[in-house]
């Protein structure tokens, strides 16, 4: 109990000093330090399992570096991943439809909801030479160009054919804590954005534009198909600091590759330099 009460002070410590020194997120902060994920089933060894999944995304959430995951220090952390969760709780997936035969109420799929005390989880970025971004978040504005054989367009806000990689890229923001925006048809077309002239803009050029949008940048990309890599190819740009990153992945389904596409745009604009 006094080990519970000493880590509960410091945690509200901690809030306190992060809100004095960041008004913007007063609100905000404390749902940095949460994360969740599926599990089949509330048994203890899929809680633990549950767990160490959520250790490794709320260290990310967190700090925004996605290298964290692969440090070999993660793999003694993960063994007492339950030790560093403040609370849990649990949503049943299939709320409403009666178990089947075959699945009773163990192997049911669940989101696991993990929260922790501030606190907690800076000491432990520390112990992994990292630090909590606690700057306020910016909103991407994202230029993406698509090409799949004889289909070429750029993804906006408007159009129907869109809306599927719209909500991925909305789910691949929310675990790292951001917000994306997409640019109208009207915003690209009075910019002379198309599916050709996009991969070849200026970073600069297209900064301008994403507060068009709504947003405070942009990030941009390319999407192409390969029967070869049997998945979409992407690559990436974001600018910041006077300086143009990009990053690539390779044969992924683009619900994966907007995935990298956040966690790139994370890793750089918490200041830990270039994506893997």
């Amino acid at each position: 109990m006094a080990r519970f009460l000493l880590l509960a002070l410091m945690a509200i410590d901690l809030i306190g000093i992060c809100l004095a020194a960041h008004p913007a997120l007063a609100a905000d902060v404390t749902k940095l330090y949460q994360s969740q994920t599926i599990v089949s089933g509330k048994g203890e060894e899929r809680r633990e399992a549950g767990f160490k999944a959520c250790l490794d995304a709320v260290l990310v959430r967190v700090s925004g570096d996605q290298r964290l995951p692969a440090k070999p220090e993660m793999a003694a952390l993960r063994d007492k991943a339950g030790g560093f969760v403040a609370s849990f709780s649990y949503r049943d997936r299939l709320q409403g439809v009666p178990n089947h035969d075959e699945q009773g109420t163990y192997d049911r799929p669940h989101n696991l909801y993990c929260h922790y005390a501030p606190a907690m989880i800076d000491q432990v970025l520390a112990s992994l030479g990292s630090k909590p971004w606690l700057a306020e978040r910016p909103r991407l504005a994202v230029f993406l160009a698509n090409e799949r054989a004889a289909r070429h367009f750029v993804l906006d806000a408007d159009g129907d054919s869109g809306a599927a990689m719209r909500e991925s890229f909305g789910n691949a923001a929310t675990p790292l804590a951001m917000q994306v925006a997409f640019p109208t048809a009207a915003q690209l077309s009075q910019s002379g954005l198309d599916d050709r002239t996009l991969r070849d803009a200026e970073m600069a050029a297209l900064d301008a534009a994403a507060k068009k949008a709504g947003a405070d940048q942009a990030l941009a990309g390319s999407l192409v198909w390969s029967e070869k890599e049997l998945g979409w190819i992407a690559d990436w740009r974001l600018a910041t600091g006077g300086k143009t990153y990009r990053w690539q992945v390779r044969g992924v389904g683009f619900d994966e590759a907007f995935r990298v596409a956040m966690r790139g745009a994370a890793q750089i604009l918490s200041g830990n330099g270039q994506p893997q």
